[in-house]
């Protein structure tokens, strides 16, 4: 089983979620996709380990060859390359997306394909629980080859229940997170804010296909704006964390909430087994 914990806004609890989601079953698979900031280690007792780089496709441009007619330029909708008139041509790697589109359509062969690193791929492992982690090198803009990258070193080398650590929000990123997964846990709060991101990330898994529910998180703190959206919308609300000090005192040290307080331990694996049984009669609905 596949599940990925989203939002659409940063804050909210997403890695809280996945942690002590993670570390309530007997054993599981935890993959930070929240390649710009992971900090799912900083809560696990784990030695990370790089295991590979990430690279991206980048062009390389032989001016020798170049006779300026801008057709690369032309063909770029990213706009990372620009040919000036008085035959200068500029590129902006950052703004490259790697399609090597430009190669191709050069006419007099210019153009050739190199690599460039943009992050790196960790994992570790505690007890029976293994972290993936992908980390973004800073200054770079794109995170989705790196959170496709983490993804698919956990689905190769895992064959326990996975769970994904999204980033916030409702870009590309975020959506490739929540991509090829069999259930979304959306973690929202009881707020005006909370409620008008919730919205556009069930927008997201809807477009995805994918189906989800909502743990409504620091509950106490506002009114029961959230209960009332998910009845119309017929999304299950799947757990409540109350707003309490301990929680909020616990993760600021670093430690797990389900390790001191048990009874939300017990929760966790209640939801994880409701979970399971949406999926199961949701396949069985589809197959009939």
């Amino acid at each position: 089983m596949k599940i990925v914990v989203a939002s659409g806004k940063g804050g909210t609890g997403k890695t809280t979620v996945a942690v002590n989601l993670a570390l309530s079953l007997s054993e599981c698979t935890l993959v930070d996709c929240d390649v710009e900031e992971p900090n799912c280690s900083l809560f696990l007792p784990i030695n990370l380990k790089k295991i590979e780089d990430v690279v991206t496709r980048t062009p390389k441009f032989n001016l020798s060859k170049c006779t300026y007619c801008g057709q690369c330029a032309d063909f770029c909708e990213f706009h990372a390359i620009a040919v000036i008139k008085s035959k200068n041509l500029l590129f902006y790697e950052n703004l490259c997306h790697g399609c090597g589109g430009c190669e191709l359509i050069c006419p007099n062969g210019a153009i050739s394909e190199g690599v460039r690193k943009i992050g790196e791929i960790h994992h570790g492992t505690m007890d029976d629980i293994d972290l993936f982690v992908g980390k973004l090198d800073v200054g770079e803009p794109m995170a989705t080859p790196v959170i496709k990258k983490v993804k698919s070193f956990a689905l190769k080398e895992s064959n326990k229940p996975i769970i994904f650590d999204s980033p916030p929000g409702v870009a590309c990123p975020a959506i490739e997170a929540m991509r090829g997964a069999d259930f979304c846990i959306l973690v929202t709060e009881p707020t005006p804010f909370g409620l008008h991101d919730l919205k556009l990330a069930v927008g997201v898994t809807k477009k995805l296909g994918i189906p989800c529910g909502v743990i409504v998180n620091r509950e106490g703190i506002g009114d029961d704006r959230i209960d009332r959206y998910c009845a119309i919308e017929k999304i299950p609300i799947l757990m409540k964390i109350k707003e309490n000090r301990e929680i909020a005192e616990l993760y600021s040290k670093g430690i797990p909430f389900t390790s001191k307080l048990l009874e939300y331990r017990r929760m966790f694996l209640n939801l994880y087994k409701s979970i399971d049984k949406m999926i199961s009669d949701s396949k069985r609905v589809d197959k009939s």
